[in-house]
């Protein structure tokens, strides 16, 4: 138990890669004829081991699933019900352990992803993990050399799918199966970059040079109402701010189209790199002694430290007809984009109530 005053350690958790493993190797001891195992362990790429409950098996098919335990992640698949169902195939198919996507699980159509079009979304290292676990199954069988299928599924897969950026990143039918290590850290700044990294291929793959880095879908949906670029286009960066800019310049973009709301948008004029509330709170005091330097009567800039948030600043300058404070924001934002970025920069200042309020070119 933690100490009084103390928080508890957040607990981590497996990846949908690590699952899917797991369950292909307890529907290869089904097919095997084994006595389907209550649990599984299997190998990870560290060269660690660990175990696995089992959800459900089956010999015929002979099938297995694995609930999915994100620990403390807040992951759309935490919870998911993750399977494997096996199958040997004729002699002469190619590869040995031919893997496959089944319900739930998605179908590369769009370049720029670590796995070819028309192949299912199945991610390198899971790819191996899933290979190696079946490996370790096969063992001792006398049927090492023979070829199987391996089809990954994920129950109501196809409804998750819908939280994630899938479609947009050409993942069609249903969730990606992901993870290069098997373990799935609390609240995962890798899963975040990671996103950005695939959004950001995509968008060069097809072609685009000009890319819309936004903050929520809110800001993100009103800039593109007003673009009307190709769905690629769009990379949630979240509150990676610096990371997404400084990747835009790496992968090669034109130019930038910054969408955030106003309390995100002070964080950048104030070079705050990761705009979380939990790597850079926001103090009314610094956002107030900006606004001063930016023009603001010092009267006015000690009553604003009274404000309790961000909106509550926003909304007081809208009240004192001040929109040149705001738009004053809007241009220390952009130029601090400008410089981690090394790009043209354009900001779009978003409300949840009005849409886009501001441009600045």
């Amino acid at each position: 138990m933690a100490a009084p005053g103390r928080k508890r350690p957040l607990r981590s958790g497996y990846t949908t890669g690590a699952c899917a493993a797991a369950a292909a190797k307890a529907a290869t001891l089904c097919l095997l004829g084994r006595i389907c195992p209550e649990t599984v362990e299997i190998p990870f790429p560290d060269g660690s081991r660990h175990g696995f409950a089992l959800c459900r098996t089956g010999a015929q098919p002979a099938m297995a699933t694995v609930v999915k335990d994100a620990g403390d992640d807040p992951d759309v698949t935490n919870g998911a019900e993750i399977g494997a169902e096996v199958r040997w195939l004729a002699a002469g198919r190619g590869e040995r352990i031919v893997l496959a996507n089944g319900p739930g699980v998605g179908l590369v159509t769009k370049p720029g992803l670590p796995i070819p079009m028309g192949e299912a979304a199945i991610n390198p290292i899971p790819r191996q993990m899933i290979r190696a676990a079946v490996a370790e199954a096969l063992e001792g069988s006398g049927r090492e050399d023979d070829a199987l299928e391996v089809r990954i599924f994920v129950r109501d897969g196809e409804i998750l799918a819908e939280k994630t950026l899938n479609r947009r990143l050409g993942v069609i039918g249903g969730l990606s199966i992901l993870g290069t290590t098997g373990i799935v850290r609390p609240v995962s700044a890798k899963a975040w970059t990671d996103t950005i990294e695939a959004s950001m291929q995509v968008a060069r793959a097809v072609g685009l040079t000009e890319a819309i880095l936004s903050t929520g879908r809110t800001s993100e949906a009103m800039v593109q109402g007003l673009l009307r670029l190709p769905e690629e286009a769009q990379v949630m960066m979240g509150d990676y701010l610096r990371y997404a800019l400084e990747a835009a310049r790496r992968h090669g973009f034109c130019r930038v189209h910054l969408a955030a709301m106003w309390a995100k948008l002070i964080k950048a004029s104030l070079a705050v790199p990761q705009t979380h509330v939990r790597n850079g709170a926001l103090e009314v005091r610094q956002a107030a002694d900006l606004l001063a330097r930016l023009g603001l009567d010092r009267e006015s800039a000690a009553d604003l430290q009274t404000a309790n948030t961000a909106r509550e600043i926003y909304e007081r300058l809208k009240a004192m007809r001040r929109d040149d404070l705001i738009g004053a924001v809007c241009r220390r934002a952009q130029e601090q984009a400008r410089q981690w970025s090394g790009l043209p920069v354009r900001v779009y200042l978003v409300t949840a109530e009005e849409g886009v309020v501001h441009v600045e070119d």
